[in-house]
């Protein structure tokens, strides 16, 4: 019998899509809507997502427009974005809010870089707790004579191979965005 890999590569590939989530919302010098994502209104008692009550454009590669299709959450926004971590204070007009990016500083930079970093590294870090809870639930079958000692091993051995793939994945993915950010 051999151990069941797919709901263990299923969190790996979850883990994945996190990263590339969170390594989106690291803006690069141009205008990018995921910057907002973390960023949440007060919208009739409820937090919600700036892209859930307005609508998000880029007019040019440094600038982003939100016009809220509520007018009053204009302050509400303005506010957000200014307690947020994102580095950049909005410019509102009345009717619309611009983000304007400025280019990156040598130092911003580096700090985006080191931010890539450790966002990789506590990926991988969730890659291997899953290995280690796979690990551990097969070694309690074993205990339990479900499986032999070679199923084990030969299970051990596919779960390596596949958190290599995904750890793998991570640095490629960490690399491509630090290169992008080096060459901003």
């Amino acid at each position: 019998m051999k151990p069941d890999m797919k709901p263990f590569e299923s969190k790996m590939q979850k883990t994945l899509e996190i990263l590339d989530a969170n390594l989106a919302g690291i803006r690069a010098g141009r205008a990018n809507a995921a910057v907002l994502n973390k960023i949440s209104v007060d919208y009739y008692g409820a937090s919600t997502p700036i892209a859930q009550v307005a609508a998000i454009s880029s007019p040019d590669p440094r600038t982003l427009t939100i016009q809220p299709w509520d007018a009053s959450l204009l302050k509400e926004i303005n506010k957000a974005i200014q307690t947020s971590d994102i580095g950049i204070n909005p410019q509102n007009d009345g009717k619309v809010i611009r983000l304007t990016f400025p280019p990156l500083t040598e130092e911003r930079r580096k700090d985006l870089i080191k931010q890539v970093a450790k966002e990789g590294e506590a990926s991988k870090v969730a890659i291997r707790n899953i290995r280690r809870d796979a690990m551990d639930k097969w070694k309690a079958a074993k205990k339990k004579s479900e499986m032999t000692e070679d199923e084990l091993k030969e299970a051990e051995k596919d779960m390596q191979k596949l958190t290599d793939k995904y750890v793998k994945q991570i640095d490629g993915t960490t690399a491509k965005k630090s290169d992008e950010l080096r060459s901003v």
